[in-house]
């Protein structure tokens, strides 16, 4: 049997040859250089639409962008390739553009409020926004002193209280009696002290209740822009989540294929172990035979 020989790492050869079979030499020098080169492109990405250099945490993959945002892509620009990528300002411009002409398609002509959506979809600003808090800073004292009112005015301490006041007024002038009151029956003074606070009470109430329906207002804007974004991005996310589904079901497929091509090569091999261990077993046996044979001869022929 031939002796087995060493890897040999003098003058940076290493020599794969173990005694069985052809020698395979590989330079570790030029091996490195390569891996060196490899890595530095695999380091470098470039923007496939502005050609500029990107950094790996602004760089998409073009292939993991959902389907229709990409053919979008593609119809602006057809020379797009999966494996490029894209700087992630880039597409956060195309999806504005999608999103618009998405819009556009469903609804018609964009009003103010969508535009606001799809430019917040765009940069990745919020909407919800507290309408208590911006429409409190705005109002006036004159706006505070309707509310106060209308919120007193509608309260059971006004009706309690006004009640009381009528009691002890109408009690009063009873009690003064016809001569001496300074109200008499039929309460003239008092009918005219209830008609100029009602004259004055409605309109004022009326003030208050017209900046609450314009508070609703903007607030019924606000949860319209919310949902409207919230709207676009599910359909994002189920669109997104879609695409990864297929991908993964691709990738196992592919797998599973690798896995059983791997499976036969190892059946092949066994097989062809076996029909050798048989072929050497034949071999043996016959050999054995052979020299039980031969003492059996010379003893016949002596």
């Amino acid at each position: 049997m031939a002796e087995e020989k060493p890897l040999d790492f003098a003058g940076g050869i290493v020599d794969f040859d173990a005694g069985h079979g052809e020698a395979a030499t590989v330079e570790m020098k030029d091996y490195s250089d390569s891996l060196a080169q490899a890595k530095a492109k695999s380091v470098r990405l470039v923007d496939a639409i502005t050609g500029a250099t990107l950094k790996k945490k602004d760089a998409i993959h073009f292939d993991d962008l959902r389907p229709s945002l990409a053919d979008f892509m593609r119809q602006k620009h057809p020379g797009l390739r999966s494996d490029d990528y894209i700087n992630r300002k880039v597409v956060d411009d195309y999806r504005g553009q999608y999103i618009a002409e998405l819009l556009r398609d469903e609804r018609g002509e964009l009003s103010n409020l969508e535009d606001e959506v799809v430019e917040s979809l765009r940069s990745h600003d919020t909407l919800a926004e507290n309408i208590e808090e911006d429409y409190e800073e705005r109002r006036s004292i004159g706006d505070r002193v309707a509310d106060v009112v209308a919120t007193f005015g509608g309260s059971w301490t006004f009706i309690i209280s006004f009640c009381f006041f009528l009691a002890v007024w109408m009690g009063i002038n009873f009690l003064m009696g016809e001569q001496r009151a300074f109200d008499a029956y039929p309460f003239i003074l008092l009918n005219l002290i209830l008609s100029t606070i009602a004259a004055l009470q409605a309109p004022i109430i009326m003030m208050s209740q017209r900046r609450q329906e314009s508070k609703d207002r903007l607030r019924a804007l606000n949860d319209y822009k919310v949902n409207l974004k919230a709207e676009l991005e599910i359909r994002h996310l189920h669109e997104k989540v879609d695409h990864l589904l297929n991908r993964q079901w691709e990738r196992l497929t592919e797998i599973q294929q690798i896995q059983i091509e791997m499976m036969l090569e190892q059946a092949k091999a066994a097989n062809r172990a076996l029909k050798m261990s048989r072929v050497q077993k034949t071999k043996t046996n016959a050999l054995k035979n052979l020299f039980s044979a031969s003492p059996k001869a010379d003893e016949t022929d002596g």
